[in-house]
């Protein structure tokens, strides 16, 4: 198929047929809802905002590619192209998680504690946020969480919508 017959056929109403969407969707949505009971056993208060917060125990964003990933190599075979591709990104993804995002958090957190040392000069500085990145800990239940979720997810799909034989 060309690029014009591609573009025509064109539909984003497919990507919620497919369980790639799916695992992907329940693995983030589990990780952020069990962050959210987490702080309501800690502090007796629903939080929804941790339904869309970053950082915290699981990871979601390591949940979500794990979850991506998993049900790739679920329905195309891992030795595929595509799940290769999936792998990489979710490598990527989990890597950024555990070091770039997470140093972003303690360099937050060192301006914050410098920013309420000079609050009495009347200076109204931001608080930055601090809970961005992820513990190696974190990730690798978000890693689990995801991969069985989109176990969860290719078992209970119909099998006529597997696309690997």
């Amino acid at each position: 198929m060309d690029f014009a017959g591609i573009v025509a056929d064109w539909n984003a109403g497919h990507f919620f047929t497919h369980p790639w969407f799916w695992a992907s969707f329940c693995a983030w949505m589990a990780a952020q809802t069990i962050k959210l009971l987490r702080s309501l056993r800690t502090t007796h208060t629903v939080d929804f905002e941790y339904l869309v917060s970053t950082g915290g125990m699981p990871s979601a964003h390591s949940a979500m590619v794990a979850g991506l990933a998993t049900s790739i190599g679920l329905t195309e075979g891992f030795g595929t192209p595509i799940a290769m591709l999936a792998l990489g990104f979710a490598v990527v993804t989990m890597f950024d998680a555990a070091t770039v995002r997470r140093a972003a958090g303690e360099q937050a957190k060192v301006l914050n504690s410098m920013l309420r040392e000079i609050r009495e000069l009347k200076f109204k500085p931001k608080h930055l946020k601090e809970l961005l990145g992820h513990t190696r800990k974190e990730v690798f239940w978000g890693m689990v969480l995801g991969a069985c979720v989109a176990v969860l997810v290719c078992s209970l799909w119909p099998a006529s919508f597997h696309c690997a034989g």
